[in-house]
């Protein structure tokens, strides 16, 4: 990464610890590399993206339907799938200083393509350790990224199961108990959201590659010959629910498989991605998948996945299109998206943000600001509440009064220590969308200052109709 690549990534990941969205998980023993741990606010982050998905897939359509299944499933449906035999990476090691690599990102970051062999893999001439710069490097060899472990009291093989690496086989898996109780017909959908495992042999990027990760899946089931209108609707409808949420189209790109990159059992598939400071990387992959999982858990179980249509009395197994997100990918986007670095004048009301330079000294009567620009459907406090002075009664009753009337609605903040500008900095860096002050003129006409976190602009409105302008603001 270049330098001002390098700092705001620094910054993002110095912002998410300082104020509460992510921690290094085990942090007090080391850490433990791969895994997070969201905080207070990036728990509200988490949420929001969670509800705006599945009511944008699931609640707001007639033809989707949910499914929460176990994280540990029969090892048979991993077989099924094709993970035992194939869900794999190469991986190398450095026989200098012994460092390990997944070997197509170690090509990629020095410009060419790991070679495929009839063995497996191979790497191209003059590939070296990042680490030490040596070019002794071990042959690729296959690494199953499940994790293993066992059900039950005895461990031998009998009892070995996996932690799902993805929570789509368990759809395919109940595919059938769905249909039969949902009363849906063929095009339908089942959403799910959950946690899955992958033992990465090289996570990194923050959180955008980690071992525990949370997605949301959707598996379209459509008529064979339907897949690439099923497919193309679908592309458009995620791209749209990006924009929903505040990720502009100029921050994302479509990659269009080609038909040499697609799996065999694909017809399409198409990567939505989003430009991090670490480059451009996969948010949601969405993949026209034919009937390959259906067919194989069929084959491997002895059930039945056949569908009948009673309008045209025809049996088939449906193909599906399947839009696969990661929940943690997609927050670290938003906190990229949202970062912002500015001098703002030390006197709000004369306006005139400038975007900071990195290394420049604050120009004269302005002052350093960090802030998250989040939409506010993404925002994990909606609005702040400010008693002007903690040690006026009169001013903490009402601020208390409003704070309570609009936590009932959406999640809020009070806060009444330190002078004004600072409290509105704090809410600032964590992106809260609205702040509103309680000072002695709201005693006299029952008016407060509605303050815009972008713009940092004020109005005076009623503390009666703050709600309902609040509603509007924040309307879905």
């Amino acid at each position: 990464m270049a330098n001002n690549e390098n700092h705001l990534m620094d910054s993002i990941v110095s912002l998410c610890k300082r104020r509460g969205f992510i921690f290094q998980s085990s942090e007090i023993y080391g850490g433990l590399s791969g895994f997070w741990d969201y905080g207070p606010l990036g728990c509200e982050l988490k949420k929001n993206i969670r509800e705006s998905w599945w009511r944008n897939t699931v609640q707001k359509r007639e033809d989707v339907v949910g499914l929460d299944a176990s994280i540990i499933m029969h090892p048979r449906i991993w077989e099924a799938s094709g993970h035992l035999a194939g869900f794999a990476d190469p991986m190398v090691d450095c026989l200098e200083c012994k460092k390990r690599y997944k070997a197509d990102n170690l090509c990629e970051e020095q410009g060419q393509k790991l070679i495929k062999t009839d063995k497996g893999f191979a790497l191209p001439e003059g590939i070296k350790c990042t680490a030490c710069g040596s070019k002794a490097m071990t042959e690729p060899k296959a690494f199953n990224l499940m994790f293993r472990t066992f059900v039950g009291p005895v461990e031998d093989e009998t009892s070995v199961a996996y932690l799902r690496p993805e929570t789509a086989q368990a759809i395919f898996a109940q595919f059938s108990n769905v249909l039969s109780v949902s009363r849906q017909k063929v095009p339908f959908g089942i959403a799910q959201i959950g946690k899955a495992f992958r033992n990465e042999i090289n996570p990194r990027n923050f959180t955008f590659r980690s071992r525990e990760f949370e997605q949301m899946e959707l598996e379209f089931f459509v008529k064979p010959g339907t897949d690439k209108h099923w497919h193309h609707y679908w592309v458009e409808e995620r791209l749209k629910w990006y924009h929903s949420i505040g990720l502009s189209a100029d921050s994302l790109e479509k990659y269009v498989y080609k038909k040499d990159e697609l799996a065999h059992y694909a017809s399409a598939c198409v990567d939505i991605m989003f430009k991090f400071p670490f480059g451009l990387q996969e948010l949601e992959g969405v993949a026209a998948r034919s009937d390959f999982d259906l067919s194989r858990h069929q084959q491997f179980s002895g059930k039945s996945m056949e569908y009948f249509d009673q309008d045209t009395n025809e049996k088939f197994i449906p193909h599906v299109v399947e839009p696969s997100a990661g929940v943690d990918r997609i927050a670290l986007a938003l906190l990229c998206n949202a970062y912002r670095e500015e001098w703002i004048p030390k006197d709000e009301s004369m306006g005139g943000v400038i975007e900071a330079e990195p290394g420049k000294p604050v120009p004269e009567n302005y002052e350093a600001r960090t802030v998250l620009k989040f939409s506010p459907r993404i925002a994990p406090f909606k609005a702040a509440v400010f008693p002007l002075l903690k040690n006026k009664p009169e001013l903490v009753e009402k601020a208390r009064k409003i704070f309570d009337t609009l936590n009932n609605r959406w999640p809020c903040f009070y806060d009444h220590t330190s002078a004004i500008g600072r409290r509105y900095r704090r809410q600032d860096e964590i992106g809260t969308p609205y702040g509103i002050t309680i000072d002695f003129q709201t005693i006299t006409d029952n008016t407060v200052t509605l303050r815009d976190r972008d713009t940092m602009k004020q109005e005076r409105i009623s503390a009666d109709k703050l709600t309902d302008k609040l509603q509007e603001l924040l309307a879905d």
